[in-house]
């Protein structure tokens, strides 16, 4: 019996079709494993970076807070006190690290103004702050922990070698060499550097004592408008569109636009947000208000549309089960088909809201890039946002603010992953399957 044109018999076009279904399955395996690979390459780069900035390099020894330099008249005037400098606060701590170098019998080998450059300059700042809050400690020896300046932190962090530092006139390989003795002596040493979170922008020659604490509280600002805005409007345009908006000309053409709104270049956004609410209704720059209004705008489309998709998904059976045992349209609406929509409705405002965190192109526009050394109030104060301060960082000089720009991006994907997970979460434990 011949086997021509049997089923058990590839002929030729059979193993094409099969050859082709393997290549194709090939090249769909590869470019998998060479997104895995880009991805795995750019956290490890992210993250080799990055890390160094949750930790800090500290020097913890006594200070003595001289009566008769901080307060000369003995009367603990407010006012007076407040004229004191930081570079008299500095001196006291250049004088007391002298001190505690003697005391443990170190032989520095350094100039007096070449040991107060191992200071960070913040520190001088931090302890006038503690004296005028707490007047009492004038005269006393208090243990005080100072920032190490950010080239003995870059020495522990690699950033640093006796050959750089012997070519830097703000450190030398000699204070290298101190700051080693230090460390064996427990002045010196690194610990978890909690000020990077709750810290303020510092200026370009203090890389260790900037912080993000005015970002993350101007970033938490703008997503709650966000939020607060964005979420009744988008919803609210959704159902009116899906459910109770007539099918015409008109609407066809508002969804047309709403689909071109969300394709948009973020930058013109902030376009928009410059002329309608800084120079047409004086709202203040770098507000937290002004950027939560352009990331409202731009947010919105990102919002309606996996609403009205959720919307969508909702069987036509519900609908008309309500409507015919007597619901109204508006009850069949809101008792049935947007509770059963709302894990939808819930993951696409996630994502639309961790979009808008990442954003960085419309604050630029709204002044959002400026230098904010105070924590806002309210949501008209001056702010800061997570990403533009990534990009701030990036455009100084000190390798010191690549390394705080890296451990910024770290704290930025740590936020949207768990704005994510929070939305796959929602999805699984309220979505229903027909």
């Amino acid at each position: 019996m011949s086997l021509r044109g049997s089923l058990f018999v590839k002929d030729p076009h059979t193993r094409a079709r099969n050859a082709a279904e393997k290549r194709f399955r090939a090249y769909g395996m590869t470019a998998i494993v060479l997104a895995i690979l880009a991805l795995i390459w750019l956290l490890i780069s992210i993250f080799s970076a990055g890390t160094p900035a949750f930790r800090q390099t500290f020097l913890t020894y006594p200070v003595t807070l001289d009566a008769a330099v901080i307060d000369t008249d003995g009367d603990r005037d407010p006012a007076k006190l407040q004229k004191v400098t930081t570079i008299t606060y500095g001196k006291l701590l250049a004088r007391a690290l002298e001190a505690e170098i003697a005391a443990q019998g170190i032989d520095a080998g350094m100039k007096s103004k070449d040991i107060a450059k191992m200071i960070s300059e913040e520190s001088a700042a931090t302890l006038r702050n503690l004296v005028l809050e707490n007047t009492d400690l004038i005269g006393q020896t208090v243990p005080f922990t100072a920032l190490a300046s950010g080239r003995i932190d870059g020495y522990y962090k690699g950033r640093v070698t006796m050959e750089s530092a012997a070519r830097d006139k703000n450190t030398s390989p000699e204070a290298l060499v101190l700051a080693d003795k230090l460390k064996v002596a427990g002045v010196l040493d690194q610990a978890f550097n909690w000020g990077f979170f709750t810290a303020p922008d510092a200026s370009d020659k203090r890389p260790e004592a900037a912080g993000l604490g005015v970002a993350i509280l101007g970033s938490l600002m703008m997503m709650a408008v966000v939020l607060v805005l964005s979420l009744p409007l988008g919803v609210a345009a959704s159902i009116y569109l899906e459910e109770f908006a007539p099918k015409n000309r008109w609407t066809d053409l508002i969804e047309v636009n709403i689909s071109n709104l969300a394709a948009v270049p973020s930058i013109v956004y902030g376009i928009l947000g410059l002329a309608i609410f800084i120079n047409f209704a004086g709202l203040p720059q770098s507000a937290p208000i002004v950027g939560g209004l352009v990331l409202t705008l731009m947010t919105l489309p990102r919002i309606i549309i996996p609403t009205r998709a959720s919307l969508k998904a909702v069987p036509p059976s519900i609908r008309d089960a309500a409507l015919g045992v007597g619901a109204s349209k508006l009850q069949t609406v809101f008792h049935h088909v947007l509770p059963l929509a709302a894990p939808g409705i819930l993951t696409g405002m996630i994502i639309g809201l961790a979009q808008a965190l990442g954003e960085t192109a419309p604050l630029l526009l709204i002044g959002m890039v400026a230098f904010v050394r105070d924590y806002p109030q309210g949501l008209f104060d001056p702010a800061a946002a997570l990403p533009v301060q990534v990009y701030n960082w990036t455009t100084r000089g000190d390798p010191g603010f690549v390394e705080r720009a890296s451990g910024a991006i770290i704290v930025l994907l740590v936020f949207l992953i768990l704005m994510n997970a929070v939305a796959i979460y929602l999805r699984r434990k309220f979505e229903r399957r027909w």
